[in-house]
């Protein structure tokens, strides 16, 4: 199969390119270098991949890829951290929905006339960010009342973007809702700003790399948003790849939506705590709670029976496993730099 990625060098994006070119698949990634810069991936030499560099809000060059190929992934999308929310909480709405609807209206274009046959519609757990119902099960979002960010809203309305070109067009979708992914390969964006948290500043706002960053760099007693009560699924972004792989490749997944999580819930305080030790192993774990942001969400808990019994999707990666990865990852880019 040959498919499409936008955002390609995006965080989950890396791995998903990965995990389509190790199956067998061709793939072809577009990507502006907006969020990063000029960045380089391990992929870029296998012979399966072919990159272009372009905007995904050219709706004359994704039709031209997307021509001679069976599906595209719509992942590009400005996103970030949830300091994100309140510095570009207008660029959320107004940049993601011009670059959904420039490869929405070059796939309608595709699949009428050349051999796409299905739009994979990368969505957010922040659809859900109003709900009171947990585990949250796949059509919540229609239930529940509205995400109160932009960027929540935002998704939601990539989800009807796909309702919508089916019902007028018959272009085949299916909805992926990732939940909170962790993993190696995200660095300080071009449009982060430093925020000062204790003597630490900080430019992500992604919880793991923000607190691996300040117990590396000495911070104690610690300091967390808010009481360390919020509740995550932190998953793995090689598991992320799997279940976005199944939903691209099972015929089951046609105009679905799936919830692609691990079924583990970890509060904010246990995250930390697990952190500290593996960091400071003989130091006593102390912290100190900081002001919340508007948007942080106080519960993530997905339901996850639906990827479970269509997909056979399971995250397998224990969040210690992970983190085993991801810390020596992190230390290494505060010493070149890139974090």
């Amino acid at each position: 199969m040959k498919i499409l990625i936008t955002g390609c060098f995006g965080f989950i994006s890396g791995y998903l390119v990965n995990e389509l070119l190790n199956k067998g698949h061709e793939v072809v990634g577009i990507d502006n270098f907006s969020k990063y810069g000029n960045i380089e991936k391990s992929f870029q030499n296998n012979k399966n991949f072919k990159f272009v560099q372009g905007d995904a809000k050219d709706t004359d060059l994704l039709y031209s890829l997307m021509k001679d190929c069976d599906q595209v992934v719509a992942s590009a999308a400005k996103i970030g951290g949830i300091s994100y929310f309140h510095e570009y909480a207008y660029d959320l709405l107004s940049e993601n929905e011009r670059i959904l609807s420039s490869t929405f209206d070059a796939a309608i274009k595709a699949f009428q006339n050349e051999k796409l046959k299905k739009i994979n519609v990368l969505s957010s757990s922040m659809v859900f960010e109003s709900t009171n119902n947990y585990p949250t099960p796949e059509g919540e979002e229609l239930r529940c009342p509205p995400p109160l960010s932009t960027y929540g809203f935002q998704k939601l309305s990539s989800e009807y973007f796909a309702k919508g070109a089916w019902q007028q067009y018959k272009l085949p979708y299916t909805i992926i809702r990732p939940f909170n992914c962790i993993g190696i390969g995200e660095k300080k964006a071009l449009g982060d700003k430093d925020i000062k948290s204790g003597n630490i500043s900080l430019a992500m706002s992604h919880v793991v790399p923000d607190l691996v960053q300040k117990i590396l760099k000495g911070q104690y007693p610690l300091q967390i948003l808010g009481n360390g009560n919020q509740v995550r699924h932190y998953t793995y972004g090689g598991d992320l790849a799997i279940g976005i792989r199944k939903c691209i490749e099972d015929k089951n997944a046609i105009n679905e939506d799936f919830n692609i999580s691990t079924a583990k819930s970890t509060t904010v305080l246990e995250l930390a705590e697990l952190i500290w030790k593996k960091i400071n192993p003989k130091k006593d774990f102390k912290f100190l709670s900081e002001e919340p942001f508007d948007h942080d969400v106080q519960k993530r808990i997905p339901d996850v029976s639906k990827a479970k019994k269509i997909l056979g999707f399971e995250a397998k990666t224990d969040l210690s496993e992970a983190l085993d990865e991801i810390i020596p990852w992190i230390e290494n880019q505060i010493r070149l730099g890139g974090i």
